[in-house]
């Protein structure tokens, strides 16, 4: 007989036994879950979700280029940097409406401008979430016609675009 037979199957026993130990340890902390999982305790009823907007609709990009036909079109620049930022400086034609506190200023800002209007985000530059979060909130809530300025101001006043504010 072959020295290299028992001792391979000495490490299958070994391995077998392995196996058997841990699934008792398993069960040991976790039976009443393997229980509730058999009688079918563990699914849960949830109401499927309604849509308030048609969500395949996404912010599209703009790029500078975009933004004066944009305008042309009625679109509406809409600053969503915080307002202390937007009174020191902001893209002529601009309305401010930011991120932060945006429960307070968004209902006026919906009285003011009707649904299909184009709404052109921007803030801070490629790196500020808040133009497409602001995006993503006014798609959210029915606005139709909805694009995203992600170069931002910097991209707008290094191109020599008119700016205003308190800071100039």
């Amino acid at each position: 007989m072959n020295s290299s037979g028992p001792a391979w199957w000495w490490s299958l026993v070994q391995a077998v036994l392995l196996l058997i130990c841990s699934s008792l340890a398993g069960l040991a902390v976790n039976h009443q879950l393997v229980f509730d999982a058999f009688a079918g305790r563990l699914t849960t009823s949830v109401e499927a979700a309604t849509p308030v907007a048609d969500l395949t609709t996404f912010p599209v990009p703009a790029l500078l280029a975009d933004i004066d036909s944009l305008l042309e079109q009625g679109g509406l620049l809409v600053d969503a940097r915080p307002q202390d930022i937007y009174a020191l400086e902001h893209i002529t034609g601009a309305v401010s409406l930011p991120m932060l506190g945006l429960d307070e200023t968004f209902p006026r800002f919906r009285e003011q401008t009707p649904l299909d209007r184009k709404i052109i985000t921007y803030c801070s530059g490629y790196g500020c979430q808040d133009s497409f979060d602001l995006a993503m909130h006014l798609i959210l809530e029915g606005y139709q016609n909805v694009y995203i300025y992600e170069g931002g101001f910097p991209e707008w006043q290094a191109a020599g675009r008119p700016v205003a504010g308190e800071g100039l």
